[in-house]
């Protein structure tokens, strides 16, 4: 059984940083991309950034320049630094794991709160 498991989500006043990390501690299997979405209470989840099986990053043009996604395949684990923190990056951050067979897998979620 996949399980997700996100760390690293809290409180950061604006203009700071927090790490988000995802590790799958359950079964092991081919991932063929790693992501972080994220979603306010009301709203869609939005695709924050993503990473393929060849390194290759996209961010959404909101987080560009403040976020970085990389993963450690032999940890079986992705992280997100986010940086230069802003109210508008609070919300429910979600890892999600995409299997080489196009299986979606998903954290339990982990809150971010930017607040002075």
């Amino acid at each position: 059984q996949v399980r997700l498991v996100e760390s690293g989500g809290g409180l950061a006043q604006p203009g700071g940083s927090l790490t988000l990390s995802c590790r799958n501690s359950g079964s092991v299997f081919a991932v063929r991309r790693m992501a972080w979405y994220r979603q306010v209470a009301g709203k869609e989840r939005e695709l924050v950034a993503q990473v393929t099986n060849a390194d290759y990053a996209t961010y959404a043009d909101s987080v560009k320049g403040r976020f970085t996604i990389s993963r450690n395949n032999a940890k079986n684990t992705v992280y997100l630094q986010m940086n230069s923190l802003k109210p508008e990056d609070a919300a429910v951050y979600y890892c999600n794991f995409e299997s080489t067979l196009r299986k979606d897998y998903w954290g339990q979620g982990t809150q971010v709160m930017v607040s002075a």
